[in-house]
């Protein structure tokens, strides 16, 4: 039997005054989108719906489902490297990406999918059984059930579970302030460096993202790691990666890690060609040339390009291919052991890492 649609009360919203002879309807405040609904009517997320003139989340408490996974995976490479981390989604997203590659979650208008449910308290419980030093809000972007996520990251934040945000970054600044509160890591996908790739590609804006960069960078606690997909001939210019990494560099400081990644054919742009390693490689320099200090290539084997170095003396301190480390030269004080310069990010005692596997899991409803 399919579970019933969840329905919970979500937050950030308000009524807006009825027209002469028109119903009554709500305007969602969560993100930029500022969907404006009818009865009944869902927004673009389509995981937020009218519900007699009050918002609900549709999707609170049911995922898509669940796996361990290498915390490089998210990918974040200087948050307590080797870890691993339980990982889940639900369904719907706020952008409308044509090269989605997770268009099967994300871009899903079946709710009845989400079959496995947990609790909050469920999915921190299940974290500290199967010896994950994190949760993931993934797969699809979490802001749409933040609600949900940030249920979830209080629990974890009580049983000693670290939470990691995988994210677009579109949101509203004042959800944006509790979200983010109570995540300890984010890595935020930054799309693109123009406004027009973002309108054109995704149906939104590059403003609020880098509004929600800054953000978490100078007013949180929250660890930030930043990713762009170079998909060809639409974001992958030399001179368009590089205003990119300046403004990275400037804004935001040059020990933000900067992952690029390569597109795969995917969703409604599955006729362009897969990105080539070369593309990533030159990139990787020109942000390195900008200022940056730790800037990784991904989605392809590359061991310099998924090598954390020392800023100061050069030493491969964490040697990496794809998912899997191996070379590990780093304290648990996070200083380079050559030269004493701290490395930037959150580590502790290192052992034996994760690896590279994907466990998919089974939760018990709680």
């Amino acid at each position: 039997m399919k579970p019933p649609e969840s329905a919970h009360p979500a937050r950030w919203w308000h009524p807006l005054a009825a027209e002469a002879g028109q119903p009554a309807r709500i305007q969602c405040e969560l993100c930029p989108r500022d969907c404006q609904l009818h009865a009944g009517q869902r927004g673009a997320c389509f995981v937020r719906r009218n519900a007699d003139e009050r918002m609900i989340l549709t999707t609170y408490g049911r995922s898509s489902g669940f796996c361990i996974d290498p915390i490089e995976k998210k990918p974040l490479n200087h948050f307590y490297p080797g870890s691993s981390v339980l990982s889940f989604g639900t369904a719907g997203c706020n952008l409308a990406c044509k090269f989605c590659q997770n268009w099967d979650i994300s871009r899903s208008r079946d709710t009845d999918r989400l079959m496995d449910a947990a609790s909050p308290e469920g999915i921190a419980g299940a974290a500290l059984a199967y010896g994950a030093q994190s949760v993931a809000f993934t797969y699809n972007d979490p802001v749409i059930f933040a609600e949900y996520a940030i249920d979830t990251a209080e629990a974890c934040r009580r049983r000693g579970v670290k939470t990691v945000a995988v994210t677009a970054g579109y949101i509203h600044p004042q959800p944006a302030r509790e979200f983010f509160a109570v995540m300890d890591a984010a890595n935020v996908d930054l799309k693109a460096f123009t406004d027009a790739f973002y309108l054109r590609l995704c149906g939104a804006h590059l403003r609020p993202v880098l509004d929600t960069l800054a953000y978490i960078r100078h007013h949180t606690g929250c660890w930030l790691e930043i990713t762009t997909l170079l998909i060809p001939g639409q974001n992958d210019s030399p001179a368009e990666i590089k205003a990119l990494s300046r403004w990275v560099a400037s804004e935001l400081g040059p020990d933000v890690p900067l992952h690029f990644s390569a597109f795969h054919p995917a969703w409604k742009m599955d006729a362009l060609p897969p990105t080539l390693p070369s593309t990533l490689t030159l990139a990787r320099g020109i942000a390195l040339e900008a200022g940056l200090h730790y800037v990784y290539t991904g989605n392809v084997h590359d061991t310099e390009g998924d090598t954390t170095f020392c800023p100061a003396c050069h030493a491969a301190l964490i040697v990496r291919d794809w998912y899997a480390i191996r070379h590990y030269d780093l304290p648990g004080n996070g200083r380079c052991p050559h030269c004493g310069t701290r490395i930037a990010g959150h580590y502790g005692k290192f052992g034996k890492p994760f690896g590279s596997q994907r466990i998919p899991v089974r939760l018990a409803r709680r």
